[in-house]
């Protein structure tokens, strides 16, 4: 166990300019953790901020040993030219110079206003596309100086989308974009409500985003905080689909499914509310029944992916039975091409 941990956690074992990038993407984390601190601190809905940087280091240390065996494949294969991958460059670097020109924008203007939402919300996205960019610029060579070939350098990518957009999710939207989701929002959970409450044949009248009942009135906006299960269950997806999920799709569909739900636990909350106003009166769902619920919607909403986690890691017998056997044939061309370099 402590060979492997030794093998598996040596930083040295990657490529000098890609420990040297990595060095420097950890020190604009730490500043980007520095600056959404106060906006995890005093915004309920992003709390879950604090959860971030644990969650990366740990994806990070479960990926770590194939990202070393990316940059240290054994046998070494013969090293690709560097013609194929003048267009991965290109791309990687016009990205990069774009990313750190945001970043640049985003502190220099907290410098000039102090904490502010634009100015976090530029570092937090500058920081995420340097992480990124820098995953394909500085990925080109293997630890022993060979090139390295696109299809290596598209996995490394890969490897980093969640600790990169993670960062994303967790800085708070500028105050017009926050305003125009929940507004978008709203209408369509008091659409609904409206709608089950009137087939119902309950008396209910609609005016705006607030619903008239027969013992006081209710704005849906104390009954649904869209932004906050939307934010947070997609935290969780991506967690969830970044961990325990293999293909690409189905990373996808998890965290769309996390989206869906959040709508979903989200127009419960607001059915249940309301109708908790209609038989109690629209003081009822103030305090302690509003918090519980808004909690409620997150925990659910997680409980349920937790559940469907199975559904997207079945496997027909089939293919299952073929998988071990291709790792075993795998593993097979492995110790030949070793016997034969020994033998060499």
């Amino acid at each position: 166990m402590a060979i492997y941990f030794s093998e598996a956690m040596s930083f040295a074992r990657l490529p000098l300019q890609l420990r040297l990038a990595s060095i420097a993407c950890l020190l604009l984390a730490a500043w980007i953790v520095y600056d959404l601190s106060h906006w995890w601190s005093i915004k309920e809905d992003y709390s879950f901020g604090y959860l971030v940087p644990v969650f990366c280091a740990f994806v990070l240390y479960d990926r770590w040993p194939a990202i070393l065996r990316i940059f240290n494949p054994s046998p070494l294969p013969e090293s690709s030219p560097q013609g194929p991958k003048r267009w991965l460059d290109a791309i990687g670097g016009i990205c990069l110079t774009g990313s750190v020109l945001v970043f640049v924008l985003g502190v220099l203007y907290r410098g000039y206003t102090g904490i502010s939402l634009p100015g976090s919300f530029l570092m937090t996205n500058g920081f995420a596309g340097i992480v990124l960019s820098s995953a394909l610029v500085f990925s080109d060579r293997r630890t022993d100086g060979a090139y390295l070939d696109n299809k290596g350098r598209l996995a490394f990518f890969g490897m980093l989308l969640f600790p990169a957009l993670v960062w994303i999710i967790s800085a708070p939207l500028m105050s017009a974009v926050e305003s125009m989701i929940s507004v978008f929002l709203l209408n369509k959970v008091t659409a609904v409500v409206f709608g089950v409450f009137d087939m119902l044949g309950m008396l209910i009248e609609r005016r705006g985003n607030v619903l008239i009942l027969p013992k006081g009135e209710v704005g849906v906006e104390e009954a649904c905080s869209g932004i906050r299960s939307l934010t947070g269950c997609l935290f969780a997806g991506s967690f969830l689909a970044a961990v325990f999920l293999d293909k690409l799709w189905k990373k996808v569909l998890m965290v769309g499914t996390a989206l869906l739900l959040a709508f979903a636990t989200n127009l419960a909350r607001g059915l249940f509310l309301t109708s908790w106003a209609y038989a109690y009166g629209s003081e009822a769902i103030a305090g302690t029944v509003h918090d519980v619920t808004g909690y409620a919607v997150l925990g659910v909403t997680v409980i349920l992916l937790l559940c469907l986690l199975p559904v997207f890691n079945f496997k027909l017998p089939e293919l299952a039975e073929a998988e071990p056997s291709q790792n075993a044939q795998a593993k097979g061309d492995d110790n030949t091409a070793k016997e034969e370099q020994g033998q060499a």
